[in-house]
């Protein structure tokens, strides 16, 4: 659709990207190259998840909700 847009219909860059919705950088790329770039993988770091925050959270999820009078039950549960 760009290279037509382009090479065919004689749009200029700016036209072809405000029809497309699409940055100016991204038609050039395309008019440059049929073929896309690669896409890059972030680098991420690992999530740090020790054994003692496992067992913290083990604690909590396991630990029982005491019980609270009925009018007081919302409160204390959306304070935790």
């Amino acid at each position: 659709m760009i290279r037509r847009d382009h090479h065919v219909k004689e749009m200029g860059i700016r036209a072809i990207a405000r029809k497309h919705r699409i940055h100016r950088r991204l038609v050039r790329q395309a008019l440059k190259s049929a073929v896309p770039p690669a896409r890059k993988t972030p680098v991420r770091r690992s999530p740090v998840f020790t054994p003692d925050h496992k067992a913290f959270v083990d604690g909590i999820l396991i630990a029982p909700i005491p019980q609270v009078d009925r009018s007081q039950r919302s409160n204390f549960l959306t304070s935790r």
